[in-house]
């Protein structure tokens, strides 16, 4: 099993992904960072009573999170076989950068903020999609919900052992996120615009952690 697929790792990614959704609510205007379906419902609801502006508001983060996704397929594709770093290391580091920018831009600033969390957050879903083999998302929940509550009827139903384990699995990623956002959301009261240091510190370590990963 690689690193990338390790629970612990997993654990300190999903983390990272609840405090940057509680961010971006709580501190950059009520804006999801990684819940694109609730920009998709807003963004439609202004839109339908001719609210412009706001509409735009939610609908910018979205195709910053597409954009994400977009190019870290092309990292993938180009680096995958660079021999100073892991192409997943390439990834965490254009995180941190610029979660690093956003910590610095005023309020002002909120939907320049939203954008950049929105597409460091499609980065993060887009290079780490599973724990111990089981696809997850470490930047949302309704399909981890999904696949730990499968799994834990198939277990309930059949007495299986691996579908216990792996819906645990999926119930301690959840768990994560939410303390994640739990914790993001008391932090912001006290640090607010530089709260999202903390995450970029989550995914340092994440980064040292893969030293040793292999291609």
């Amino acid at each position: 099993m690689q690193t990338s697929e390790s629970f612990r790792l997993s654990a300190m990614l999903s983390f990272s992904g609840g405090l940057q959704d509680a961010y971006t609510f709580n501190v950059r205007g009520k804006v999801f960072a990684n819940a694109q379906t609730g920009n998709v419902v807003l963004m439609s609801q202004n839109f339908m009573m001719g609210q412009w502006d706001a509409g735009i508001r939610y609908m910018l983060p979205l195709v910053s999170f597409a954009a994400g996704v977009f190019i870290t397929e092309q990292i993938e594709f180009r680096c995958k076989n660079a021999k100073k770093f892991h192409w997943r290391q390439i990834v965490l580091l254009i995180e941190i950068a610029l979660l690093g920018i956003v910590g610095f831009l005023p309020s002002n600033m909120n939907m320049a903020a939203n954008m950049l969390v929105s597409f460091t957050c499609a980065m993060q879903v887009q290079a780490f999609r599973k724990v111990h083999g089981y696809g997850y998302a470490s930047t949302m929940c309704i399909g981890n919900l999904r696949s730990g509550t499968e799994s834990l009827s198939h277990y309930f139903r059949n007495g299986d052992e691996a579908s216990l384990i792996k819906a645990l699995h999926f119930l301690g990623i959840i768990l994560f996120f939410a303390i994640g956002a739990g914790a993001g959301g008391v932090i912001s009261m006290v640090l607010y615009t530089r709260t999202i240091w903390l995450s970029m510190l989550f995914l340092i370590i994440v980064t040292v952690m893969m030293r040793k990963e292999s291609r």
